[in-house]
């Protein structure tokens, strides 16, 4: 289902594909603004198929442009950056983070710098992270609105993993909720949890019912299990226009957060996680732990990254990957520690993606009920690319960015039998929130 009858496929990125170019209508999360330095060396990145560098110039402006210098095409990655801009050492021309040539020194005067100019995005920094806008727009549009981009910027933090497959897949094993009780907890006997444990209800049930739903930012799931007599217990979970998630890994009350699965090229993704520091989650709680304190086998915390290179897909990559075998324990598995014999929840799911191959085959699957959510999440991707490509309507949340506002996930237990779109919306106005700033655009 991830091709369409009339040619679309979701997992292609590249400039000139359908998918491509929705991508692009959204700004997109492509560096922790802490990678670069003023008048430091440049960074690699790959950004939906382009190769790119960024730069941070001596009046602390951030460029991301092709690396392509548009006199010649040797790359500006070799080049100085220096005076409040970049300069190529092949021949010495100069431009500014726009991609304005501001010198041409190998040009008798009067030269031409007004006719030349490298191919610069659209960039501002929020939230620690630098966000480039890729689009045709001549205005871009305003960033997401996420509440945790209204929170201060010294309560946010920032974390980047980079996974070797598709952003499809990455993105959908974070809207599958029923490989929960397996992957990562299938070794736990609820009986050796205590009543508050919030693993136990996954464990208690490991074959929840769903409710799902369009909403204006993407999809949504409720996964529901019942839970004390008279209550439920509910997961929340989101996909948000055009890659981003939010997984209910945190109390619903606090969990402002959003989970990002940006494409780097068609087989290589890079997450980005934006979260609360004081939210009551998978991030700040306490490891999961049997009645007697022991740790639950699997659960680590932690995720051991490899030195970034200069390398075009050399940033943020896990020491644990396909060529170790994600450090998987046989004897653990064998012995039921961990039922993966993998340690550590994102590690966990890593390897299941990454193991599907670069793009899963889809022809090969098998989707069950329980699939719901991924199939829902496919077709809303693909209705928005056609629309996208045969009528020119914007794909949800380009231009209307406050409807991610009201996208909120998370685990609660409650005893309110309305129906569940009313429990979902009494929790969220119960919720921890934002103060609303009076300007999300691209200041």
């Amino acid at each position: 289902m991830s091709k369409a009858s009339d040619g679309i496929e979701l997992t292609r990125i590249g400039p000139g594909t359908v998918m491509g170019d929705l991508m692009r209508c959204y700004w997109i999360p492509a560096l922790m603004s802490s990678e670069l330095e003023r008048d430091g060396a440049p960074v690699r990145l790959m950004l939906l198929g382009e190769k790119l560098i960024a730069f941070r110039d001596s009046d602390g402006r951030v460029g991301v442009m092709d690396h392509r210098c548009p006199h010649r095409c040797a790359s500006l990655f070799l080049g100085r950056n220096e005076a409040s801009g970049l300069r190529c050492i092949y021949h010495g021309w100069k431009f500014d983070v726009a991609g304005n040539c501001v010198d041409m020194p190998s040009i008798p005067p009067p030269g031409f710098m007004q006719k030349v100019k490298a191919k610069a995005y659209k960039v501002i920094e929020r939230a620690g992270l630098v966000w480039v806008y890729m689009g045709a727009r001549a205005e871009p549009p305003q960033l997401p609105g996420f509440e945790i981009l209204d929170m201060p910027e010294d309560e946010i933090k920032v974390s980047f993993i980079q996974r070797d497959c598709n952003y499809l897949q990455a993105l959908e094993g974070e809207i599958d909720t029923s490989h929960f009780g397996f992957l990562h907890a299938g070794h736990v006997d609820p009986a050796d949890l205590a009543e508050n444990e919030p693993v136990r209800h996954t464990v208690l049930n490991r074959a929840p019912e769903y409710y799902l739903t369009d909403q204006p930012w993407g999809t949504q799931y409720a996964g529901y299990r019942g839970a004390a007599p008279g209550q439920t217990y509910w997961r929340f979970g989101n996909f948000l226009f055009p890659f981003w998630t939010q997984a209910p890994n945190g109390e619903f009350a606090n969990h402002m957060h959003a989970r990002a699965w940006v494409p780097l090229d068609d087989e290589h993704t890079m997450f980005c996680f934006i979260w609360w520091k004081h939210a009551a989650s998978a991030m700040s709680l306490p490891q999961p732990a049997f009645k007697d304190g022991r740790p639950i086998g699997g659960t680590g915390r932690g995720n051991k990254l490899l030195p970034n290179t200069s390398d075009w897909l050399g940033r943020w990559r896990m020491v644990a990957n396909p060529g170790n075998d994600w450090h998987l324990d046989r004897a653990a598995q064998r012995n039921n520690t961990i039922y993966s014999g993998i340690d550590g929840i994102h590690l966990q799911d890593q390897a299941i993606t990454e193991s599907m191959g670069p793009i899963v085959d889809h022809e090969f699957e098998h989707l069950a009920p329980s699939d719901q959510m991924i199939t829902r999440t496919r077709r809303r991707l693909l209705l928005a690319a056609r629309a996208l490509r045969n009528e020119g309507v914007a794909p949800p949340g380009a231009e209307d960015p406050e409807v991610y506002r009201a996208a909120r996930s998370g685990y609660f237990v409650s005893d309110d039998k309305t129906p569940w779109r009313e429990v979902y919306a009494r929790q969220l106005v119960a919720s921890v929130h934002a103060p609303e700033r009076p300007m999300r655009a691209a200041e």
